[in-house]
């Protein structure tokens, strides 16, 4: 991704790339050595993204745009926009309410009920109470060019983010499609989620 990045012109097209990691756990800049509790024998990568520790594993989508901004016409603050919508609108597609949380990137559900449309009230927009995160947000731009990106939880190994605060939220539940009741293949949520991805950051792109 930074290979590709730093040789990109200004006619080089977007690309999309999707993969499935083995595990492992990844540090963004900001990452503080404390927010990973017991790596055990899952490696531990140094990244250039945005943010604090997250996991990557099997049954895990992860989608990295590769996209010029200028071309699309927005900044860092709509790209991310753009992302977690693209998310919601995969979400949607299974039932699935997602939700944005003020502070903290990355999508989130009702574990109560995933399924609610309710927005949320009270003190969960504070302190994650009642929700789990379902998709992971981390970014890195050179040169208004954007690479690393997002993960979705489809049916996955949960246990390895119990080794670590994720996202640098001690106690932040996470949770995958299976796990709210929603059995679907990688296959199916890469297919669609990366169909949300192309349409919301395309040039002519609409949130």
């Amino acid at each position: 991704m930074r290979a590709f990045t730093e040789a990109r012109s200004e006619d080089t097209p977007d690309e999309l790339w999707l993969c499935e990691h083995p595990p492992v756990f990844t540090q963004g800049l900001a990452g503080k050595p404390e927010h990973v509790l017991e790596a055990g024998d899952i490696p531990i990568v140094a990244t250039n993204r945005g943010g604090q520790v997250t996991y990557h594993g099997p049954g895990q989508v992860v989608a990295y745009p590769l996209v010029d901004m200028r071309r699309g016409g927005y900044f860092v603050k709509e790209y991310v926009y753009r992302i977690e919508e693209a998310v919601l609108r995969t979400l949607a597609h299974f039932g699935v309410t997602g939700h944005r949380v003020a502070g903290a990137p990355g999508i989130y559900v009702r574990l109560d009920d995933p399924f609610s449309h309710a927005a949320l009230t009270g003190p969960r927009r504070d302190t994650f109470e009642g929700l789990g995160k379902i998709a992971a947000l981390g970014i890195k731009v050179a040169r208004h060019c954007t690479y690393h990106g997002v993960a979705l939880n489809v049916a996955m190994d949960l246990q390895p983010f119990e080794r670590i605060n994720p996202c640098g939220y001690p106690g932040l539940r996470t949770v995958d499609l299976l796990k709210i009741g929603v059995p679907t293949t990688w296959n199916e949520a890469a297919a669609v989620l990366s169909h949300q991805l192309e349409a919301l950051l395309s040039p002519k792109g609409t949130p």
